[in-house]
């Protein structure tokens, strides 16, 4: 059957209100031209719908079958147009972002309190992973956009923007407090038993390539998962740490931790949004997008 799909919507209208002029009213179209559709319907059909009555029309027992399904659908279909609305008017949706410790913490956070304070009833989900995870998930559609650290390969499946800037340092405890205030080489250095990022992060590959870069190379006394837990070997002595300044700037202002002076200094590194070049993000993710554009 090629029923076109308006004549059942003229149907559901003049079964709901009961009156051929009232359709034409609720439809914005003339009363003629509603009863013409109701019968080339009744044609295609092969049976009537309608009979008229004193007030209107009212359903024939085969057209109470028909309206029994048809409203079905036709409410089915009012309803998802209503929720594609509330997706565009930011009443519902779901935005997907991934995100390592060090750019939820340091970077997305502030964004992500005050977005869900002005649009509460948007869903949001972070998936906590590191850089290479992350390009992996944008990749597959996983994840709307990823807030990452470089270094970064170029790639054409997305889109790369600098949003802030952080620095690499070596921390130290009161153990190491000959090193406090002087120029420390990248050789003397590597003469400490240092803490570091296991191997595969981002963080810790930026850090390889500087010492490569001027020769040295760096065994690590250990090699944790986690910046927080750096922190806490270089409190406690066990090592010089190697991390974002972020994850030590209250041990640093406190003086429980003191920063090394290393020569040549690491070069600030970059935290970058990545979005996906071609696939479509959603109109909650788009307004995210534009919302990390505005300082707070």
């Amino acid at each position: 059957m090629n029923t076109n799909l308006e004549y059942f919507k003229t149907f559901y209208y003049v079964a709901r209100c009961g009156s051929i002029s009232a359709a034409a009213q609720q439809l914005f179209i003339s009363q003629p031209a509603v009863s013409q559709i109701i019968k080339h319907l009744e044609n295609d059909l092969g049976s009537s719908l309608f009979f008229r009555t004193t007030k209107g029309v009212r359903l024939t027992p085969e057209g109470e079958v028909l309206f029994s399904y048809v409203a079905k659908g036709y409410d089915c279909f009012v309803q998802a147009e209503a929720v594609f609305q509330q997706m565009l008017d930011l009443e519902s949706g779901e935005i997907r972002i991934g995100a390592s410790d060090m750019t939820l913490q340091f970077y997305l956070l502030p964004y992500l309190e005050e977005f869900h304070r002005r649009y509460p009833k948007i869903k949001i989900k972070v998936s906590n992973a590191p850089t290479p995870e992350t390009i992996g998930l944008l990749k597959e559609g996983g994840i709307d956009f990823g807030v990452v650290t470089a270094p970064l390969d170029p790639d054409p499946d997305f889109t790369v923007r600098e949003v802030a800037q952080i620095q690499d340092c070596f921390v130290a405890g009161e153990e190491f407090s000959q090193l406090r205030g002087r120029d420390v080489s990248l050789k003397e250095l590597s003469s400490y038993p240092v803490v570091m990022l296991e191997k595969r992060p981002s963080p810790r590959r930026f850090v390889d390539s500087c010492m490569e870069k001027a020769g040295i190379s760096l065994d690590p006394e250990f090699e944790l998962a986690t910046s927080e837990l750096i922190v806490q070997f270089a409190l406690r002595c066990m090592g010089i740490g190697c991390v974002v300044r972020n994850f030590a700037q209250g041990q640093l202002e406190e003086n429980t931790l003191f920063e090394l002076s290393i020569q040549p200094p690491f070069p600030p590194r970059k935290m970058c949004l990545i979005t996906p070049a071609k696939a479509p993000i959603s109109p909650a993710g788009k307004r995210l997008l534009q919302f990390l554009e505005i300082p707070l």
